[in-house]
């Protein structure tokens, strides 16, 4: 009797976790549509949820480029996302987003040799790691997730509007959500440094330019999107999370975080659903608009962001 109590309680627990991991997968891009000669770039696309987006639009007939830093690691990502697609056209491109010279590199590239870019998908990011300094001199998660994007986009700009209809995507976080406004005068400040709050603060960043951008680019047919894409088990929590961490947080993370896939379907759909076209500038999470925090709607804060991004990546 005993063993067969015990028994039906660990079905109940298989059970009950079954249906909370399917419960924690999130929402679900159930849009089927095709993107036949169509021109995607992804950053960060060479792992993560970044590669999973790079599968799915694969799948739907896209041109998918994915940059990265590691001319390696891009090309193993390529043939797994061939492979897993069945489109030969995946390519990889050297990008460090942590230099502008790197990046001003990847986008001569890209103007150079593709005739249009219909869907730009700015999904790398650094989560959470020491003080660092970027090549240029900046704050490391702020440079990467904020600024460098904020540069590649802006250089690629041209490029997307003339491809109009196109789409740029900003993978931002809930972490947004942290801090109420962005001190400038701190960001590069080691002193005060917090790697949760530097985080926050950088995909805040993301929020408030997808929402300046929209209002720049009303008058065109480029629409842009932020987006929280979940809590998702992959390697960005590498620098919060050490041998030890990694060991007693595995179960939690299979269970209660989303897959690399399931944490991809709302860059997906804001890259493919028509739905969300009428939508531009919002924020999305789990496939649908979400409100953001208070700091991601100040339009005053945008701009101030805007001018400063502007300064120090030399655009102006």
């Amino acid at each position: 009797m005993a063993l067969l109590k015990a028994s039906i309680a660990i079905v109940l627990i298989a059970v009950g976790l079954y249906f909370l991991k399917q419960y924690c997968g999130g929402g679900v891009c159930h849009s089927k549509a095709r993107l036949d000669g169509k021109t995607v770039v992804i950053t960060g696309g060479n792992t993560g949820i970044g590669k999973e987006t790079a599968i799915d639009l694969a799948k739907r007939g896209a041109k998918v480029i994915i940059a990265c830093r590691s001319k390696e690691r891009g090309e193993n990502a390529v043939k797994d996302i061939r492979k897993e697609s069945g489109n030969e056209q995946v390519y990889t491109r050297l990008l460090d987003l942590a230099s502008y010279a790197s990046i001003r590199k990847f986008a001569d590239g890209i103007i150079s040799s593709e005739p249009k870019l219909d869907i730009l998908i700015n999904n790398a990011a650094v989560m959470m790691c020491p003080f660092w300094k970027t090549e240029d001199g900046h704050e490391m998660q702020f440079g990467v997730n904020h600024l460098g994007h904020f540069l590649l986009t802006n250089l690629l700009l041209e490029l997307i509007k003339k491809s109009a209809p196109s789409r740029i995507i900003n993978v931002s976080s809930m972490a947004h959500r942290w801090p109420s406004t962005i001190d400038f005068d701190q960001i590069n400040n080691e002193t005060a440094y917090s790697p949760y709050y530097a985080y926050g603060t950088s995909k805040l960043a993301n929020v408030l330019f997808s929402r300046e951008l929209h209002q720049r680019l009303k008058d065109t047919s480029v629409s842009v999107f932020s987006l929280h894409p979940g809590a998702v088990n992959t390697e960005l929590a590498r620098h919060i999370i050490g041998d030890i961490g990694e060991f007693l947080a595995t179960p939690v993370r299979l269970i209660l975080f989303k897959t690399p896939q399931q944490g991809a379907q709302t860059s997906i759909c804001c890259a493919v659903d028509d739905d969300v076209l009428k939508l531009s500038g919002e924020y999305f999470s789990d496939c649908a608009m979400k409100p953001s925090s208070p700091a991601g709607n100040n339009m005053e804060l945008a701009r101030k962001l805007w001018d400063y991004s502007m300064k120090v990546t030399h655009l102006q």
